[in-house]
């Protein structure tokens, strides 16, 4: 028996409603191991890009999560207090600041990565592990075809729509 064969049939609405349970179990439980962060969720997104993907500035790092400028420098402003990135200026444009993890940064970074990866192997466990890499796979690649599509939209917003009661 084939994996498709085991498949349920769907119906057109099925993909908004199985996306949005799979989000709403996600969130709830990312919240949760993200805990302690100045920021949530989105300090845990913001640290990982500045690490990860190395933007070149902090406009930049809001254009690639979807963050208002003003929401992310207030996060900013609470993650350098905290120790966690510093704003350094660009060399090519004094006018810019480049965003980059201290080494506290990179250390929580690490520490909070092992409380995702684990929230991730628990939504991925009632599947497959070789379809839990290849759901990955294609929801990345859905995903960037959607941002290609819509690069202003939200993810946080469709959070709430999702999650509202």
């Amino acid at each position: 028996m084939t994996t498709e064969s085991m498949l349920p049939a769907t119906v057109p609405g099925d993909l908004g409603w199985n996306l949005a349970m799979v989000l709403r179990g996600y969130q709830r439980q990312l919240e949760t191991a993200v805990e302690g962060l100045p920021g949530g969720v989105r300090c845990y997104q913001v640290l990982s890009t500045v690490i990860h993907r190395d933007l070149p500035s902090q406009q930049a790092i809001g254009a690639h999560l979807a963050i208002d400028r003003t929401v992310l420098t207030y996060l900013l402003d609470g993650m350098v207090d905290a120790k966690l990135v510093e704003r350094i200026p660009d060399p090519s444009d004094r006018r810019a600041r480049k965003i980059r993890a201290t080494p506290e940064g990179v250390s929580v970074l690490a520490r909070y990565e092992r409380r995702v990866a684990d929230v991730e192997a628990g939504i991925l466990s009632g599947i497959s592990t070789d379809a839990g890499h290849q759901l990955e796979g294609l929801l990345g690649m859905l995903a960037t075809s959607v941002h290609r599509a819509d690069p202003t939209a939200s993810p946080c917003e469709a959070v709430g729509t999702f999650t509202a009661p």
